[in-house]
């Protein structure tokens, strides 16, 4: 089993949306189940079909959660000395060399990566052309448009 590299911030949220599932989604939906399974004949009920599936979606969900969060190494970025190299919840700040526009974000895991927040994952082609790199380096970047480059202006650890 390969370890799954999360800040304690995406950690904190499987946990929480864990929680919910096991303490309100599934409580929702075997009632939904049983409310279906009253009205009857269970063979052409759809509600009880759709119950059925979420069920099932739920707990799928439930199960992945609770395996990553055993395969989980959390990392506090606070607590990271990388001597200045752009590593796992290391922030970031970047210039575009094309457009001279600046841009900030945080390497995380897969689960946490928001782009609206500034949120990259791990895996993501930028992330990847930025691991290992240090503050002046330029990296260059496959993107959907063509090879971006971007230099690094800055890298924290917070």
């Amino acid at each position: 089993m390969s370890t799954i590299p999360l800040t304690k911030r995406g950690a904190d949220m499987l946990r929480n949306e864990l929680q919910r599932l096991k303490s309100v989604e599934r409580p929702s939906v075997i009632n939904s189940i049983a409310e279906a399974r009253a009205q009857g004949d269970l063979s052409e009920n759809a509600e009880y079909e759709a119950a059925k599936e979420k069920q099932g979606f739920i707990e799928g969900r439930i199960a992945e959660i609770e395996s990553k969060l055993a395969g989980a190494q959390v990392i506090d970025p606070s607590k990271v000395d990388a001597d200045g190299r752009v590593v796992f919840g290391a922030t970031l700040e970047l210039e575009d060399l094309e457009s001279g526009a600046s841009v900030k974000y945080q390497i995380v895991g897969d689960d946490e990566a928001d782009i609206d927040h500034g949120l990259i994952s791990i895996s993501s082609p930028i992330a990847r052309a930025l691991i290992g790199k240090s503050e002046g380096d330029v990296a260059s970047v496959q993107a959907p448009g063509g090879v971006r480059e971007y230099e690094i202006i800055a890298v924290s650890y917070v």
